[in-house]
């Protein structure tokens, strides 16, 4: 048996994580390591307390068409790199790497998956250095985070991704 790269390990994981969501459009799961330990996860879901959508058997944003990438005001989750990011230390995170993974209800995974701008600027001061999308089971994209800085895609008032 080959022995699987360190980066698909950790993006497996942001896989598991991704499987506990409760939001119906799309499964998200984050993982945050640093120094080659995890420092924490999270998945989409309503916050704590609150009705998931999975519960309601209701999307909001479905039902009024909203694309991917925008109108996230209406949206009951709270992201999985928000939830991963609210469990940790900003002192744990600092120079620490996002893994992310997007999966579709029909189990593919998220074409071009990216975090939102909300999510981007939570990342940002966060302090995490990386963000590592997986594309498809053995490949990924890294993100720079302070590319999101140099090239503020909030000034440009492009919606979604």
């Amino acid at each position: 048996m080959e022995r699987r790269d360190k980066t698909n390990y950790y993006l497996d994981l942001a896989e598991a994580v991704a499987h506990r969501s409760t939001c119906l459009r799309r499964f998200y799961g984050a993982v945050i390591v640093r120094n080659d330990q995890v420092i924490s996860t999270g998945y989409s879901g309503a916050p704590r307390g609150r009705k998931n959508c999975s519960d309601l058997n209701r999307c909001i944003r479905d039902e009024l068409n909203i694309p991917r990438g925008e109108r996230y005001e209406l949206c009951r989750s709270v992201h999985a790199e928000a939830n991963a990011i609210i469990s940790a230390s900003r002192n744990d995170m600092i120079g620490g790497t996002l893994y992310l993974v997007g999966i579709n209800p029909d189990g593919t995974y998220v074409e071009n998956a990216n975090s939102c701008s909300m999510c981007k600027r939570m990342i940002i001061n966060s302090g995490i250095d990386h963000v590592v999308v997986r594309d498809n089971e053995s490949e990924y994209r890294i993100v720079k985070v302070k590319s999101w800085i140099d090239n503020d895609d909030s000034l440009d008032g492009t919606l979604g991704y």
